[in-house]
């Protein structure tokens, strides 16, 4: 069931996804969350919050530092018949497990002829803005799009943090769903009861008619502050969230060009090798007969996240950024 469109209470986004967790645990005893500092400390972010009191030391399980460890263990478990979300804490960290999750899981359900299930989640932090620096702040979102078997969700809000981890728990396949720490603190409304936003559809969170932006996560809030100050130059912006990063709804996106004919894609990673690239591609491919500019991208640039603030800032795109690049696409620099 997706999320109705509005609902009475608000929740920060940490929070949801916290409640998505223990409303999941409670519906399937299969279910186990393991990952560093998960129980005790209800982790870094508090995603786990009152998790161990409720459920116990032995669905609420603190690791070891050893991400190949975490990650085995959740393939393992999966393998036979339970339901593991395991947490990585930063993305970051998926270096350290890039063998288990890439060659093992990814690819078990494929080299056993299909007849091997793994309901796999795996739970991780990513992005810039808490002056966390280089080893802490990484997108690396293009990376597990580009391996067959993997599933990558980037939510860009509370109600779909909570939707798409329900939908990721529940599919039968290796889910990655990628949170960014810039928008943890976020609320938004959020039903009380168990919802699946489907993997694989996109969302058109504001309509419009002459200009489209695909953002993903983080950049969502800010393509919409981006369409607000662009309507004053005459344009009617439709901002497009993705939700699920692969399997990525192209169709909506090329329905939307098809009408726009004008696209940009904004996404926090490095913009050199980011979606970005692929999502331009497939409109071109799809729709390049009913373009009238060229497809416009806005990303990091191509250096590690810096630890300074002020450096920081300047760093992770924002409104100002998309309106930017969209005025210089159109040539209206101002």
């Amino acid at each position: 069931m997706t999320a109705p469109e509005s609902a009475a209470r608000r929740l920060p986004y940490v929070m949801a996804v916290n409640e998505a967790i223990t409303q999941l645990m409670r519906e399937d005893p299969a279910v186990f969350l393991a990952g560093e500092d998960v129980a005790l400390y209800g982790s870094v972010f508090g995603i786990s919050r009152n998790l161990l009191a409720e459920f116990g030391p032995e669905r609420v399980v603190d690791t070891p530092i050893a991400e190949a460890g975490i990650m085995g263990l959740g393939i393992g478990a999966a393998a036979t018949g339970l339901r593991p979300i395991i947490d990585i804490m930063f993305m970051d960290f998926m270096t350290v497990c890039m063998d288990q999750l890439v060659n093992q899981a990814a690819k078990m359900k494929y080299m056993f002829g299909g007849k091997a299930r793994l309901p796999l989640t795996i739970h991780t932090m990513a992005g810039g803005g808490r002056s966390m620096a280089a080893q802490h702040s990484q997108s690396l979102e293009a990376w597990f799009c580009h391996v067959p078997g993997l599933k990558v969700v980037m939510p860009s809000g509370a109600n779909e943090a909570k939707g798409l981890m329900i939908a990721a728990v529940r599919d039968d396949n290796p889910v990655i769903v990628v949170n960014q720490k810039a928008l943890l603190g976020a609320s938004a409304p959020v039903p009380e009861d168990l919802y699946e936003i489907p993997l694989g559809v996109a969302n058109i969170v504001r309509p419009g008619s002459n200009f489209t932006i695909v953002a993903l996560g983080a950049m969502v809030p800010e393509a919409l502050k981006a369409a607000e100050t662009l309507a004053e130059d005459g344009l009617d912006v439709e901002v497009i969230d993705p939700r699920t990063l692969q399997p990525f709804d192209t169709g909506t996106v090329v329905a939307s060009v098809r009408k726009t004919h004008r696209a940009l894609v904004a996404h926090e990673a490095v913009r050199f090798g980011g979606l970005g690239a692929e999502i331009a591609a497939q409109i071109q491919e799809e729709a390049f007969d009913h373009l009238d500019a060229p497809v416009g991208r806005v990303g990091a640039p191509f250096s590690p996240v810096p630890f300074s603030p002020v450096l920081e800032s300047h760093y992770v795109p924002t409104a100002e950024t998309i309106v930017t690049e969209v005025r210089r696409l159109l040539g209206r620099q101002a």
